[in-house]
């Protein structure tokens, strides 16, 4: 059984949602202890917990330590299973998230797996839902996994709510990435929202946020509004946000994103995510840091070696990377150093 510290590195749930995605992907048991051993409330909170328990689900687990809480899990995985399933964090606790470790069980499931989750789409330290349909999507596609995701209702926190479709089809191989350099500035596109609130906070951040691109890297956004009449408003409670990304004319896609919060001012939002935005472009990479990590578990197990450029090494890129080698047979090397550009080789079986 592999054994894995879950207080290693960057110690976070990033260990446990990878851990046992490629334990549903590889066959491997594994034990997960110290789970978030550091953090202010150690252990598993809703959004580990509702992840552990969908990828048993659909791999008919046997699991020891699984409830909310938890800080040591043992998972037995059986064989994955396509089919429809249901998850509801029952909080604002990341959808994104969540789906990391659904994603990764996916690939080795009999057929398609649809999933319909509700809680946050849009909270802090997670990706936003804009971020992963436009960006994280993007990439999974390019090294041939297909991943649909749509997004009925928007959750933020405290209440979530949010609802979300995806589809993962299985896989035989996956293709490798080679993208290391962001090449010549095509376009700047992104999705400014707002919910129970007025329309100009999603317009604020839109302009704003264009002010700064334009002045910056010298092309026009196209930047889609999205607000709701108060009327027909499904949402459960108020929340704001802007997703933005480049594209360069090699296909490759840097992401950036901002989250409104109580006082502080939408143009603030604006300009947070455009300005990362210009700080990734002007590494010169590839990738934006939190496509990085996110990317190394699919590029372990594809079908040849990956080379990519991240625009800043982040302590989520090495310590997932540590947990990807207990599964499988794979070099992964890191040319350059933390909070720096870097380039990243992905050597498979090797």
């Amino acid at each position: 059984m592999i054994e894995i510290d879950g207080s290693y590195g960057e110690g976070g749930g990033q260990i446990l949602r990878t851990a046992v995605g490629m334990s549903a992907l590889t066959g491997k048991p594994v034990r997960v202890f110290n789970i978030r051993a550091n953090r202010p409330n150690p252990g598993m909170s809703h959004q580990h917990y509702h992840a552990v328990k969908a990828v048993a689900e659909m791999c008919d687990a046997e699991c020891e330590g699984l409830e909310v809480g938890s800080t040591e899990l043992v998972f037995r995985p059986g064989r994955v299973r396509g089919g429809e399933y249901e998850i509801d964090i029952g909080t604002a606790g990341s959808v994104t998230l969540l789906l990391q470790a659904v994603k990764l069980a996916a690939l080795a499931a009999d057929s398609p797996v649809e999933v319909e989750v509700r809680g946050g789409t849009d909270v802090k330290w997670s990706p936003p839902v804009d971020y992963e349909r436009y960006v994280h999507a993007h990439y999974l596609r390019r090294i041939g996994c297909r991943y649909e995701l749509e997004v009925e209702r928007r959750g933020h926190y405290p209440r979530g709510g949010g609802i979300v479709r995806a589809r993962i089809e299985p896989v035989d191989a996956l293709k490798p990435l080679n993208a290391v350099e962001f090449g010549e500035l095509e376009e700047v596109r992104g999705v400014s929202h707002c919910v129970r609130l007025p329309p100009h906070v999603a317009e604020r951040q839109a302009r704003a946020a264009s002010e700064v691109i334009e002045r910056e890297l010298g092309v026009s956004p196209e930047i889609e509004v999205e607000t709701y009449p108060k009327h027909r408003d499904p949402h459960l409670g108020p929340g704001s946000g802007i997703v933005l990304w480049a594209e360069d004319d090699r296909g490759n896609r840097l992401g950036a994103d901002a989250l409104g919060e109580k006082g502080k001012p939408a143009e603030r939002v604006g300009r947070e995510a455009a300005e990362e935005l210009v700080r990734h472009v002007r590494t010169g990479m590839a990738l934006d840091e939190h496509m990085g990590d996110q990317i190394l578990p699919f590029l372990s197990i594809a079908d040849g070696e990956s080379k990519y450029g991240v625009s800043r090494v982040d302590p989520h890129l090495t310590t997932n990377a540590w947990v990807v080698r207990k599964f499988v047979d794979v070099d992964i090397e890191v040319d350059g150093e933390e909070g720096e550009p870097a380039v990243v080789r992905v050597r498979p079986g090797s």
